[in-house]
């Protein structure tokens, strides 16, 4: 990818992690930005509101790096295990055991009651949800049936890896930020996953005119030396 496209690609994940996360965060966190609102506070309800894309800013920065990570472990894990076919298989078992440990060691320990799994189960839903669907939109457009596996890895398990710096936390309010910062990440990372080919593919192109221009530079220079 060239740096000009590479920027492109950057700035317009900062831009849906920060616009989902300012629109996730008034219905997730009402509570604190009602009373701006009730009051006519409308400065500190675009100060809170402003606060809301900085953390998806910083969500989405997150997220492009574990893309990244996850582009090398692909290329690290095909190597490895010589076939793509067994590569996928690891990957399933590891999806498998990812959704184990979020259940069983970091949902169990925060979840009090009914209402608690009820909603841990319905994040584990979306997340499980939204991979699916970024799975098979991506066999839609790559017409590649075996990028299934590793697109449902990447939206699960890597999501889930980012995700961890909430869930780990056991403050009062945390569960608003472990809802809220989910938003953020499956949205980058659905876009990353679909998107980048198509970068990819213009900086390619971007490449062809480039030496293009350089060719016909060097053909203007010779014609001007001749004459």
């Amino acid at each position: 990818m060239t740096i000009r496209n590479w920027i492109k690609f950057f700035l317009m994940c900062m831009l849906i992690g920060g616009v989902v996360t300012g629109i996730a965060g008034i219905f997730v966190r009402w509570n604190f930005f009602q009373p701006y609102i009730a009051t006519g506070e409308i400065g500190e309800f675009l100060a809170a509101f402003g606060w809301m894309i900085l953390l998806g800013f910083t969500m989405s920065v997150i997220a492009q790096a574990g893309f990244f990570a996850y582009l090398t472990l692909h290329q690290v894990g095909v190597g490895i295990f010589k076939t793509l076919t067994l590569w996928n298989w690891v990957q399933a078992l590891l999806i498998l055991f990812v959704i184990f440990d979020l259940v069983v060691f970091r949902f169990a320990p925060g979840a009090q009651s009914i209402q608690d799994w009820l909603f841990y189960g319905g994040l584990l839903i979306l997340l499980v949800a939204a991979s699916i669907a970024t799975a098979v939109k991506k066999v839609q457009l790559t017409n590649k049936k075996h990028v299934f596996i590793s697109s449902l890895f990447f939206m699960i398990v890597v999501t889930s890896l980012e995700w961890i710096i909430a869930l780990m936390g056991r403050q009062g309010n945390i569960d608003t930020y472990v809802a809220l910062l989910l938003f953020p990440l499956i949205a980058v990372n659905a876009y990353q996953l679909l998107v980048l080919p198509r970068y990819n593919a213009r900086s390619d192109e971007d490449r062809l005119k480039l030496e293009q221009r350089k060719k016909e530079r060097k053909q203007g220079s010779e014609q001007k030396a001749k004459a």
